[in-house]
């Protein structure tokens, strides 16, 4: 087999570099088109002034993940130190330790990468200045890592609201906290987009974290606004980071509003209280969801192969089947009697007409009674009063709690216009009234029972029935 050619795209240039990495590149320049396009650029100019720093991070991380690891915390622990000098006894006892083969391993790479300086004159250690440039780059290394990915915006938030008190702020420091706030705000409009309840929920806690860091550095950026700096880039990335923060802060009224439609989305199952976001989050957290199949997939699924003569005749069939037959008459039905039936209709419990015709009864023995004189004492009940539990006491409580309630019906004048039993009651002639006390009772099902009276309704108070 022949090589296949490289694309016009990937191919090199004329006096380019053949490879993609090649420890004999001469310069950063040889791997561009144009070696005067890195100068121009002031990220790549930056990044050529700090070649020391480069080589010394270069050199800090250079070969195996055990032996780098060991050399970044040797390197932290001597910066960590508050003594501007160190003996050889003083890093012997803080690495007391480590394997003395392998320190001066360490120490022999931090004094070739210039971060550590040896003097000869006074037989001890000390930081040069590149050490400390290295430090403050490999601060965040030493912070435990946070719970919460959202924190990725809190160090830069933090780096630009120091340096913008120091007066040392500058556009590369906004430019990467204006990335990181677009980033942002992409992630959560497509978790709103989605519309998913389980990535809304995921989040909720990264979105109020973002919004609690942009207030908080909302004061530096405000400051960055309105000073005048020298460089106008400072000026203009200031003000495209308060417009990225005013469109994160427009979006909480959108992220509640897709919180409260997934919440209108959610389908209670049955009495039982539970949701369906219940029943996901139990999902997600079973640790074998292949067992809740129990037996069902005991039995393999035995495949049915059908040739294609066969699924060819069962087109055909299912064609025919369908089509309607010319021969059967079109015509209505023949006539038919409609067979007997019967019509449920709603009808009102037995206890109003029972009430209705012990009133009734009530009204027939009191016209048997022979006619009274009126009575000079107000307090005397006209002839024919009953007590309130005669019309009450009987049967089950709920059925004397029913003909309780309806005892306010009579004499009312709207139900006196209503037709049926309800109307029926509300125009008996009679009356009740009933005190606060209360009085025993031998029924079974009711202990106390209010004191009142059931007395006939005066002759002009009597409605006229409809």
């Amino acid at each position: 087999m022949t090589e296949a050619p490289l694309p016009d795209v990937l191919r090199p240039e004329r006096g380019g570099s053949p490879h993609a990495e090649s420890p004999d590149s001469p310069s950063f320049e040889s791997y561009f088109r144009d070696p005067d396009f890195p100068p121009s650029q002031p990220l790549a100019w930056a990044l050529g002034h700090r070649t020391a720093l480069l080589d010394a991070l270069r050199g800090l991380f250079h070969g195996p993940a055990a032996m780098a690891q060991l050399r970044l915390w040797c390197f932290m622990e001597l910066c960590s130190q508050p003594q501007a000098r160190l003996s050889r006894e003083d890093i012997q006892q803080l690495f007391h330790a480590v394997w003395p083969e392998a320190l001066e391993t360490v120490l022999k790479r931090l004094r070739d990468l210039h971060l550590l300086a040896w003097d000869a004159t006074t037989q001890d250690y000390q930081l040069p200045p590149l050490a400390q440039q290295v430090q403050s780059l490999l601060a965040p290394l030493t912070t435990p890592p946070a719970v919460d990915d959202d924190d990725e915006m809190a160090p830069l938030l933090a780096q630009v609201a120091g340096a913008q008190q120091l007066g040392l702020v500058n556009a590369n420091q906004l430019r990467h906290l204006h990335a990181s706030l677009a980033r942002l705000h992409d992630e959560f409009a497509e978790a709103i987009a989605s519309g998913s309840e389980a990535q809304l929920r995921t989040a909720q806690p990264r979105f109020d974290r973002a919004l609690q860091l942009v207030d908080r550095a909302g004061q530096a950026l405000t400051a960055l606004i309105r000073a005048d700096h020298e460089d106008p880039r400072l000026e203009r990335e200031a003000r495209a980071i308060g417009q990225e923060q005013a469109r994160l802060l427009s979006m909480a009224s959108q992220f509640t509003r897709a919180l409260q439609q997934a919440d209108r989305q959610r389908v209670t199952l049955g009495s039982t209280g539970l949701t369906t976001s219940d029943v996901r989050t139990w999902l997600q957290a079973h640790p074998a969801l292949y067992e809740l199949m129990g037996e069902a997939l005991a039995v393999p699924v035995r495949p049915v192969l059908v040739s294609q003569h066969d699924l060819i005749d069962v087109a055909e069939g299912e064609f025919e089947r369908d089509r309607p037959n010319p021969e059967r008459s079109m015509g209505l039905p023949p006539p038919a009697d409609a067979a007997a039936g019967t019509l449920d209709t709603l009808s009102l419990p037995p206890e109003l007409g029972g009430l209705i015709h012990l009133l009734g009864r009530w009204s027939e023995q009191l016209s048997e009674l022979p006619p009274q004189p009126d009575p000079t004492d107000e307090n005397t009940p006209p002839p024919g009063t009953r007590p309130l539990h005669d019309a009450i006491l009987g049967g089950r409580f709920a059925q004397a709690a029913y003909r309780l309630q309806l005892l306010p019906l009579l004499g009312d004048a709207q139900a006196q216009t209503l037709k049926g039993l309800t109307g029926d009651l509300a125009r008996s002639p009679w009356q009740w009234q009933a005190s606060p006390r209360h009085l025993p009772t031998q029924d079974e099902a009711v202990a106390l029972i209010s004191e009142g009276l059931i007395s006939p309704r005066p002759v002009d108070d009597t409605p006229t029935p409809p």
